[in-house]
């Protein structure tokens, strides 16, 4: 049987892109409407394993994620970091001014606002996928309206191309992470890198003496996230990546912040994606 993988989107996504490049071209697409509903098909067991967007260099973390991937508890078993090419894409014949307005996601849409602040008429309307503007411009053949998205979903929906890499920064990656509903993908030996979570008793330098642990087991802290806890006001849940050598700094590390930390949790363990 063919892997079932969950994505947000469609064909032509940038979720597409990571399913394929990650897991090969024999998988079977789970293709969702939203973030919710990629987790729920995890959850139901329609799928197998998932793809899910967590950061991007040029607009930042993608919060609700996080969330998502805590609160039902998922397991994050593996990593990819690809390369965004936004891409203006029209029915064939149109040119820059022919267009209305551009749909796209909205971290889509934020990725190129300086492109398009030289273009005032066009108005930017949000959608749900990159790719499912797109296939509707070529499924009722409408004209007026752009797409951004990659150069694969040009390709799949036979729309033209009319500006290429049209993100503010041209060194624009977004993080994608594999995801699962239980834990151990790979053995110990593999694992390079750790998501953690946790809580800190408001006490004066709590932070800073997690930091110095962290930093005593030869582990190199890569990303901190805060979150407000919503249950206390003016409490933080912290999301930290770590990367290692070896997987027994990560245990000893592990060991001593179950102590120090409140709400400690692991999310994944996995091998780091290096740039």
């Amino acid at each position: 049987m063919k892997l079932k993988v969950a994505i947000q989107g469609i064909q032509g996504s940038f979720h597409h892109q990571v399913a394929h490049q990650y897991f090969g071209s024999s998988i079977s697409l789970n293709e969702c409407s939203s973030f919710n509903e990629v987790v729920k098909s995890l959850k139901s067991n329609t799928s197998d394993k998932a793809v899910m967007a967590l950061e991007n260099s040029i607009a930042g973390s993608i919060l609700p994620n996080y969330a998502l991937i805590d609160n039902n508890n998922l397991h994050i078993i593996g990593e990819f970091l690809l390369d965004i090419h936004m891409n203006l894409m029209v029915l064939p014949g149109q040119n820059i001014y022919d267009i209305k307005e551009v749909h796209s996601h909205p971290i889509a849409l934020l990725q190129c606002a300086n492109f398009f602040n030289e273009y005032p008429h066009i108005k930017l309307v949000e959608s749900s996928d990159t790719a499912i503007t797109a296939q509707r411009i070529q499924e009722q053949q409408l004209k007026g309206i752009g797409a951004l998205a990659s150069p694969v979903a040009a390709s799949i929906y036979s729309l033209e191309i009319i500006a290429s890499g049209v993100h503010t920064i041209k060194s624009n990656k977004t993080r994608f992470v594999i995801l699962k509903s239980t834990n151990k993908e790979i053995s110990k030996e593999l694992i390079t890198k750790a998501s953690i979570k946790f809580e800190l008793d408001d006490t004066s330098g709590a932070l800073a003496t997690v930091l110095n642990v962290l930093n005593n087991c030869k582990l190199n802290l890569t990303k901190i996230q805060s979150m407000p806890v919503i249950e206390t006001p003016f409490k933080y849940a912290f999301f930290v990546d770590l990367v290692f050598e070896k997987y027994k700094h990560f245990e000893k590390a592990k060991s001593l912040l179950e102590i120090m930390t409140t709400h400690f949790k692991v999310l994944g363990e996995y091998k780091n994606a290096k740039l």
